[in-house]
């Protein structure tokens, strides 16, 4: 039984051609000596004590720690938030084949080496037309401006639009360099993949350019050990078992509403939002997450609803599934569907996102 309740191909041409760039399809993994541990005590901080005999050796210094912010930007459905999860290395963002489905920022906290990556999630670059997306596009140039290293993720089996020429002409007008991602290799001939490469090459934007595919893992390791080697020295800003810095009530909202879009599908507006009201914690370690599912019109609340609540029901059962595997323990999700048509025009559902209401 489901704990689930219901209420009623073209580029920009090329300002820089002659700019000389690197394009890594394998790049060679940089040698790094083993990782030590920040809170040890003796001297494994600073060098390695052992040979692989256990005998002492002089070794060589370990190097340095570094962490830094690389922002994820691109048009909608690049896989910005599969490369995130796939980066920290479990779920911290939410992924579904609907356009626009992350809206506020969010942060993976991902360990390579000695290199604590802040991973910067953000909305995707479009052209506005509604206050809710001039907020979104609004939060994904801030949270650009301020990351060390800014990284154009590319859909490399669809036809370069006019959202990624309007990032790449941004980015040329602000003088901001940026790496280059080309997502999802594996659904190109490598004989097109270079093309595209080089055309991108040629605007003069991006210092590196990347294949990978994100889904499979495929590129990841060489595009990490860049990144890594990218970010200021600096002594780690979280802890190295923290995963994001999302509240735990925000993340699961989103994780319904990530269920309401893989189910719904297209029966699904964009306009619909998911808000945790209630948080209970049991003595037996149980938790019950109550929460608001706003639309804007009645016929919606009964798309949400189903036939007899059977989609309600499924959405919460697989929310229920997912939130029990993340939180290891038992998990009770009560699902409300509301109809609250201004819910896009008011400044509270812009704050829980971490969006400007004015933007």
């Amino acid at each position: 039984m489901s704990d689930v309740e219901h209420g009623q191909d073209g580029l920009l041409p090329d300002p820089h051609k002659d700019a000389a760039q690197d394009v890594h399809d394998q790049a060679a993994p940089e040698t790094e000596a083993p990782e030590g541990e920040e809170d040890h005590v003796d001297d494994e901080d600073d060098f390695e004590d052992e040979d692989e005999d256990g005998e002492e050796d002089e070794g060589e210094p370990l190097a340095p720690m570094r962490c830094g912010f690389v922002a994820l930007v691109g048009a909608p459905n690049a896989g910005k938030s599969t490369l995130l999860n796939a980066a920290v290395g479990s779920k911290v963002s939410i992924v579904s084949p609907k356009v626009q489905t992350t809206r506020s920022r969010v942060l993976g906290i991902g360990m390579h080496k000695r290199a604590q990556i802040l991973f910067v999630d953000l909305p995707g670059i479009f052209t506005p037309k509604k206050r809710l997306e001039r907020a979104m596009v609004a939060a994904a140039w801030s949270g650009a401006e301020e990351a060390d290293v800014v990284a154009v993720l590319v859909d490399a089996s669809r036809r370069v639009d006019d959202d990624t020429n309007g990032i790449i002409l941004r980015l040329t007008q602000s003088k901001r360099k940026a790496i280059l991602i080309l997502n999802k290799i594996d659904l190109i001939p490598y004989e097109r993949l270079l093309e595209l490469a080089a055309r991108f090459n040629e605007t003069g934007v991006f210092t590196d350019i990347f294949m990978i595919s994100a889904l499979t893992g495929n590129g990841l390791p060489d595009l990490l050990d860049n990144l890594a080697n990218r970010l200021p020295e600096s002594p780690w800003l979280y802890p190295d078992d923290q995963l994001s810095d999302m509240p735990m009530r925000l993340l699961a909202a989103e994780i319904t509403r990530e269920k309401l879009f893989l189910q719904l599908h297209q029966e699904l507006p964009y306009a619909i939002a998911v808000e945790t009201e209630a948080w209970e914690e049991f003595d037996d370690g149980s938790v019950k997450i109550s929460q608001l599912i706003y639309v804007q019109r009645p016929n919606q609340k009964a798309i949400v609803l189903g036939k007899n609540g059977a989609k309600i029901k499924s959405v919460g059962a697989a929310a229920r599934t997912e939130l029990e595997e993340i939180l290891d323990r038992r998990v009770h999700v009560m699902l409300f569907v509301k109809v609250r048509e201004d819910w896009a025009e008011k400044p509270d559902s812009y704050s829980q996102w971490g969006l400007d209401f004015n933007a």
